[in-house]
């Protein structure tokens, strides 16, 4: 096969073979010393410079065939992506992004690292010549792809398990150590890496020796691969690990951390069964001579495949007793061996081809999924596959797998059948990053392209075939095998690398079909059809008249689709396919029924399984149709909506054999609420032979049938019946009987059906009492003492059901009183008492991966946020620390990352961004983004509190520079702020082309004149009156207040409207000059608590009659009195606790003399603005700064607080007076002053003030409540 013409080709050598030896690996001072060298052979005579890949490691010395000292440039373009930060848009951060990801792309001959060949080297330099460069470097404390993990403790490095890994988001060896950091650059390898005696280096390739150094205290682990393969597949990891020989394979060994090996031999006790399914199913062995599984902590993703090994999370490990654990393990490891055949063996040739490789490992591993879970586990998986795919591109834009070739020009326009558009119109980038270079690309666009490339390669499946196909990836295989045994100079090399066009040859030549129409469809082209069919039965001529339409052609991610469609109809006389050609956006087919409406006689119905079934025809019409399907093998990517009555969804549901038929009929279901639905959904339940999600999601749904069936249901609450027919004692059926999860269905079933029991509702609203009983008792009588499994998965659900019960609180609690037990309702009571000892048990005896501490803390949370409980995030901030469980940390950032959108402060989102940047978990870092992306602090274009200049700045100044070395971290990061900002300059940053549009002078007047018609004349006069009052009171302070006290200003700032509001003194013209104007591009409100408090603190210790007029942002039309007295201390919670119950994780005791329940700090649900309100003296004792320099910034202070608080006294009267003497003319002809601004006159303007008063001034709103 001839090679293609690609990127690679450019590069003016090709790699032969790379050393790398690692001499120094410090757990110290996590650092590396290191050396490689490069042999290399030169393409052309003409070679000058030599562009590697390096990222953050310093090199000493560049040295050619051990004898030149070579000149070397370094450079990261990642440091500073956007060079001129004038316009932080993302729309310029994009092009610089691809632009600069262009400079260090290894496929385009760029890198990072510069050599330039000595002239007196230039004789080295020749066509077919072997050139070895040696490089020398070091890696100190790396930001990323190394990650060592110290755990905090006494003893050396191995008694602490300290070990380290390497990871890295594609192609990122670069971060490590040098080399050419592309997957189309394959090479032999010899790796050494020297580490403690008591440490185990593994690593790729096969272990030759292992040598120990002359002083006894360390020793060399010596690899070789011969194998050619490219440098992102070469990984390390170090520690004191445990090693495993595989007893089914003993080229395959096991490695984890100390004391985890009893789990380990039952994680892996199958894995061999993988091996032998993909070497019978690609009649091909395994590729190379030996494998190896390293399960380390810490990891970023539960397994990063490399070339002959695979690292792992150690999470991963599981006992025996553990159901749910075993299938995503199992899963998980399967899909690591796939990828040592596509992906670690044959590579991508470009980023373009990356499609290939990844959905054909995940293509095989799904076929093992089948073997190994079944074929319903396997086609639910495939549905949701597809649906999470149709998801994201309707909301984002069409995924397009290959972007390197505009796929060829329809004869026709596939949009309104007008002459066909330019290639570009079909290939046209919808997303806010470029999606040409996988260092700019968002990490979940990669995740479902990856889901998007398996399902296309399960479409060529169904159109040549799995045989064949699976013959194309053999003849891939062979062709593989035959270059790697062989050296570089037999030109056979470029065949351990696959490409769109290569993949469509080999098609070709195996099958004798020509893929290249499907390829342009499917793979050079984005987005997914979606239908929309209809159906009427014409009883004259006993025909179905089907009606097809694509009406959402022009939405984002959908695309009109032109080709065949399968439509099956189930009659009374059996199973009928029919295929359709689809070539409109709207098609219209009578298609011939076979059978006739016998409603009245009972017939046995013959299936597509050809069984033949009872079945009740009295709901139906007089079609003969049962029920009809679209596409029912999911063959292509679409998504599908069916009209046809409840009876036939519910024919489909008892009687169709498929899952994802069923499935479907299901989400159908819940529209039509009926006794027949109903009774539908619970014979599905209780019907055995259903697969187990069927079942599952039939109970949720019944719960949605039942809530609107809430006023005609009859009898017990739905499903408590039916688990007590499968689980209750026979003498006493409201007693559960002891736990027994042999029986795997049952198992999943008795997880479900309490938490959809917990989501049924009364008439008004809250979960039946009777439920809310039932669910508590299944906590008094869980026995699982002669179970062989564990129940800690089940309990954990029994909680989440706990969580579903609560409803929003209805309370006639008087707003500002604090919330204590009394208020709450008994079963709220009950809950939260069962979740504390819950809780507090989990310290003593922790479940497997904590999921029962999981649950309790979103059922904490739940109960907080239907105002059960006073909003605190103490609790989840000592839960989401470092040192936790991952997954508990999760769930704490969630749950702080939800108490951020709806009650947070800018120090809760500042202490998330803090954890963010900060935190050693690189994992925990990507989860707490992909969270403050799902659920945003706020809402895009809206003014809020927490849309602040500061944090639009920290997102920016991270994805612009300081995540250079975490490229996912870094697209997380972009998409942060996409979502919270979109393309363009957030309204929170100065806009240097808005400021040129908008005139602040001409703004400000306008606005003062339409604020001052709008006011009646009783205000004006009961403002002058007030005035004249307060200019009285004024004279009298001025003689015993020093002139530094005074602070007046001229200017209200509020906000990126670019409005400048004249206080009180400021009756005439613009407040700003010229000059000023020009510089100030945007004026951004801060209210600024210290000054507020601070005055406050001056009108309560003076006791003056002076009467201060304040108006309240947070009600628009209360003008309120500020009381002399001090806010009132919220009395802290004492009746929240059970009997049993001990101190909860991560609370350390409090020294108060409060004493709380047992299990709880005093106070630690208490409001979150107590402590601001306690601040308020401190702020006034602030020492007052006498230096003249500071006089503007006094002035603006003092007059901020007039704003604020709408004080009516003057300060210095005499001078005013004559002032308002010599301009009384010139104030005639100008717009009338503003003497008090009033929220309701300017609502849509203060829209930012009125949020960000909130937390800055408590006296006013009590936020917990």
């Amino acid at each position: 096969m001839k090679k293609e013409k690609t990127a690679d080709n450019v590069r003016p050598f090709k790699l032969v073979h790379q050393i790398l030896s690692l001499t120094g690996i410090s757990f110290e001072r996590k650092s590396i010393i290191g050396f490689v060298e490069l042999t290399i052979v030169p393409v052309k005579e003409t070679l000058k410079i030599i562009r590697l890949n390096c990222r953050q490691c310093r090199i000493y010395r560049v040295i050619l065939n051990d004898s030149y000292e070579a000149t070397f440039h370094y450079f990261d373009p990642f440091l500073d992506i956007c060079q001129d930060n004038k316009t932080k848009s993302l729309e310029v951060f994009s092009k610089c992004h691809l632009e600069m990801a262009k400079k260090t792309d290894p496929d385009n001959n760029a890198g990072e690292l510069v050599i330039v060949v000595p002239e007196q080297a230039t004789h080295l330099i020749g066509e077919g010549r072997g050139l070895r460069i040696g490089i020398e470097f070091s890696l100190e404390d790396p930001s990323g792809g190394v990650h060592f993990v110290i755990p905090e403790g006494e003893g050396t490095m191995e008694e602490r398990a300290a070990h380290m890994f390497t990871y890295g988001h594609e192609n990122s060896s670069r971060l490590w150590f040098p080399c050419v950091d592309s997957y189309a650059e394959p090479c032999t390898w010899k790796l050494e890496f020297t580490v403690d005696k008591n440490m185990t280096a593994v690593s790729c390739g096969e272990l030759v020796e292992v040598v120990m150094t002359p002083d006894l205290r360390r020793k060399t682990y010596h690899y070789t691969v011969s194998v050619p393969v490219s440098a992102p597949n070469i990984a390390l990891a170090v520690g004191p690990f445990e090693i495993y020989v595989d007893p089914h394979m003993h080229e395959v060994t096991h490695f984890c951390l100390p004391q985890l090996m009893p789990l380990l031999k039952n994680t892996v006790r199958y894995m061999h069964e993988a091996f032998e399914f993909y070497e019978e199913a690609l009649t091909q062995r395994y590729p190379f001579t030996c494998y190896k599984q390293v399960f380390v902590d810490e990891i970023d993703n539960d397994c990063n495949a490399y070339a002959t090994m695979t690292i792992l999370s150690t999470h991963l490990l599981h006992s025996i007793a553990i159901i749910d654990q075993t299938f995503v393990a199992r899963k998980v490891m399967s899909k690591a061996i796939a990828e040592q055949f596509f992906g670690c063996f044959i590579t991508m040739q470009n980023w373009s081809d990356a499609w290939l490789a990844r959905g054909i490992a995940e293509y095989m591993c799904g076929l093992y999924s089948k073997k190994c879970f079944g074929n319903n586990a396997y086609r639910a998986w495939i549905r949701d596959e597809l649906a999470e795919v149709v998801k994201y591109e309707e909301k984002f834009g069409g995924i397009i797998l290959d972007c390197s070739q505009a796929p060829a020009l329809p004869a026709v326009s596939s949009i309104n059948q007008s002459p066909a558009a330019p290639a570009k119109a079909y290939n046209d980038n919808p997303f806010y990053f470029p999606i040409k270079n996988i260092h700019t690309i968002s990490p979940k666009y990669v995740e479902i392209m990856r889901k998007k490339a398996h399902l296309v390669i399960r479409m060529l499946e169904h159109r040549i075939g799995q045989e064949l196909l699976l013959q194309v990836f053999n003849k891939q295989l062979a062709l593989a095998s035959n270059a790697a045994s062989t050296k570089i100079s037999s030109g056979l090399w470029h065949q351990l690398h696959i490409s769109t066009n290569i993949f469509t040859k080999a098609i070709f030549t195996v099958t004798g079909k020509d893929m290249a129409v499907f390829i342009d469809q499917w793979v050079r082209t984005g987005g997914h059809a979606r239908f929309t069919m209809t159906s009427v039965f014409n009883r004259k001529r006993n025909t179905i008249e089907l009606e097809i339409r694509q009406d959402a052609v022009n939405q984002k991610g959908v695309r009109k689709y032109v080709g065949p469609l399968l439509i099956q109809l189930q009659e009374l006389d059996g199973t009928f396919k029919h295929t359709l050609q689809i070539e409109n956006i709207v098609v219209k087919s009578d298609i011939t029924c076979h059978s006739k409406s016998r409603r009245n006689k009972k017939k046995k119905i013959p299936l597509c399984t050809g069984e033949e079934v009872d079945m009740d025809l009295s709901p139906m019409d007089e079609s003969p149709v049962l029920w009809i399907r679209l596409d029912p093998e999911m063959t292509l990517l679409r998504s599908v909506h069916i009209e046809q009555p409840d009876f036939q969804w519910q024919f489909q549901l008892r009687h169709e054999r498929d899952v994802t038929a069923q499935l479907d009929s299901i989400a159908a279901l819940e529209r039509y609420a009926s006794p027949a639905t109903r009774l539908a959904l619970t014979d599905t339940i209780e019907n055995e032979q259903i697969f187990y999600e069927v079942r599952c999601k039939a109970a949720l749904c019944l719960t949605k049938v039942a809530n609107s069936m809430v006023t005609s249901w009859q009898g017990p609450p739905a499903m408590l019946t039916i688990f007590k027919k499968f689980f209750g004692s026979f003498s006493a059926p409201h007693i559960i009987r002891q736990n027994n999860f042999t029986n795997f269905q049952h198992y999943f079933l008795q997880k479900t059906i309490p938490v959809a029991m917990a989501g049924l509702r009364t008439a008004h609203g809250i979960c039946p009492p009777e439920v809310i009983r039932f669910l508590l008792d299944l906590f008094k009588y869980n026995d699982n003492t002669k179970n062989h499994y564990s129940d800690n998965y089940y309990r954990a659900a029994l909680i989440e059901a706990l969580g579903n019960s609560i409803t929003p609180v209805v309370s006639m609690v008087h707003q500002g009183m604090a919330l204590t037990s009394e208020n709450l309702s008994a079963d709220s009571k009950l809950v939260l008492e069962e979740v504390t000892r819950i809780l507090n048990l989990e310290k003593h005896l922790p479940s497997y991966k904590y999921t029962v501490s999981i649950a309790c803390l979103k059922v904490i949370r739940k109960l907080q946020k239907c105002g059960h409980l006073p909003t605190n995030p103490k609790i989840y901030r000592s839960y989401a620390e470092y040192g936790q469980y991952i997954d508990v940390r999760v769930a704490a950032m969630e749950c702080l990352v939800d108490y951020v959108k709806i009650d947070g402060r800018w120090e809760d989102l500042e202490n998330l961004i803090d954890l963010l940047e900060t935190d050693p978990d690189p994992m925990a870092r990507h989860r707490l983004g992909r969270l403050l992306i799902e659920n945003l602090p706020f809402d895009k274009g809206n003014r809020h509190r927490l849309d602040r200049e500061e944090l639009a700045l920290r997102i920016w100044n991270n994805m612009n520079g300081l995540l250079s070395h975490d490229t996912r971290l870094r697209c997380d990061m972009v998409d942060l702020y996409y979502t919270l900002y979109g393309t363009r300059v957030p309204n929170c940053l100065p806009n240097p082309e808005l400021a040129s549009i908008l005139k602040p002078q001409k703004l400000a007047s306008s606005f003062a004149a339409v604020a001052n018609r709008e006011r009646t004349d009783s205000e004006r006069e009961r403002d002058q009156l007030a005035e004249i009052e307060l200019e009285s009171m004024s004279q009298k302070r001025q003689r015993s207040l020093s002139p530094l006290d005074v602070k007046p200003l001229d200017l209200i700032d509020i906000g990126p409207t670019e409005l400048l509001i004249p206080s009180i003194r400021s009756r005439e013209g613009s407040p700003m000059g010229v000059g000023e104007e020009e510089i100030r591009d945007e004026i951004i409100l801060e209210t600024v608590d210290s000054n507020i408090k601070t005055e406050i603190v001056e009108m309560v210790d003076r006791q003056s009659d002076l009467k201060e007029e304040i108006v309240d942002l947070d009600d628009q039309n209360s003008i309120t009195m500020v009381s002399t007295e001090p806010p009132p201390v919220k009395k802290s919670k004492t009746d929240f606790y059970s009997d049993n119950s001990i101190s909860l994780p991560g609370i350390t005791p409090s020294s108060s003399s409060v004493t709380g329940p047992t299990g709880f700090e005093p106070g630690m649900f208490g409001s979150s603005s107590k402590s601001s309100e306690t601040v308020v003296p401190a702020v006034a004792s602030e020492p007052s700064v006498s230096s003249k320099s500071d006089g503007s910034k006094k002035k603006k202070k003092k007059d901020k607080k007039k704003h604020k608080h709408k004080h009516k006294h003057k300060h210095n009267k005499d001078k005013d007076r004559d002032r308002e003497k010599d301009r009384e003319k010139s104030k005639e002809k100008k717009d009338p002053s503003i003497v008090r601004l009033i929220k309701e006159d300017t609502q849509e303007t203060l829209s930012s003030a009125d949020s960000s008063s909130r937390d800055s001034n408590p006296t006013t709103l009590d936020l917990t409540l």
